[in-house]
């Protein structure tokens, strides 16, 4: 299933399923693996930002058990760090912690929100040569059988791209229907404001009793962050090649 990328090559293979298998319980906590100094492999220079949504007093989405998003957003995110490290690929993360990026002038969660955001976007502006994946996860209430992974894209240079190649593997790896990815539209601040290619990863519906469980639950987390690390990885080298 892993192995229907466009243009896999063995070593990411050999790497990144070897890395899935033996590492699992060690990715689980979140912990970096320091044999990532005996991998390197090249990204032409592009670097990875990778943008865990919410955090702090913002929860964003909650299931109906009263999990926010937030916190699966970072577990996510810092699987997809640990990852990284293991490879040698270079990659930022907005937050490694439960925080918003909101100054302390910022007294109002409607000011904390809007400084967060605002500081999490200037972090991605301010990196040369940025690519942004932004960790969510979905909620329809009024709809509590959808379910699946989406991507979202912010139409700066190659997003389009990135968001195709990252829609094929989830719908090839966790979907039980395939998705389409669609262009982000207004309102969505970070993505408009990134200054770089950006696509936005709703990994899932916590309005879905089933699915909520699932993204709740290490080992899916893990497979989560390894499908969409992988295709992220994919696409920076074929653009570097």
């Amino acid at each position: 299933m892993f192995l229907t990328f466009k243009k896999w090559t063995a070593i990411y293979v050999l790497c990144l399923l070897g890395l899935f298998a033996g590492f699992a319980a060690i990715l689980w906590h979140g912990s970096a693996v320091n044999a990532s100094k005996n991998i390197v492999l090249s990204s032409g220079g592009t670097v990875l930002i990778v943008d865990p949504g919410h955090g702090g007093e913002d929860g964003g989405a909650v299931s109906q058990d009263g999990t926010p998003e937030s916190g699966i957003n970072l577990a996510i995110a810092l699987r997809m760090k640990a990852l990284a490290e293991f490879l040698g690929r270079e990659m930022v993360l907005t937050r490694e912690t439960d925080i918003s990026l909101h100054g302390e002038d910022a007294r109002t969660l409607a000011e904390k929100k809007r400084q967060d955001l605002q500081n999490r976007a200037a972090l991605c502006a301010g990196i040369e040569n940025g690519v942004l994946v932004s960790i969510h996860q979905n909620s329809l209430p009024e709809f509590p059988d959808t379910s699946g992974a989406q991507v979202f894209y912010n139409g700066e240079g190659d997003s389009e791209a990135l968001a195709q190649g990252l829609q094929d593997a989830l719908n090839q790896s966790v979907n039980l229907r395939a998705k389409t990815c669609r262009p982000m539209g207004d309102g969505v601040y970070l993505l408009e404001h990134a200054g770089c290619p950006a696509v936005l990863v709703e990994c899932g519906f916590l309005s879905n009793p089933e699915e909520t469980t699932r993204l709740k639950d290490p080992v899916y987390q893990t497979r989560l962050a390894f499908v969409v690390l992988a295709a992220a990885m994919e696409h920076i080298d074929s653009q570097a090649g």
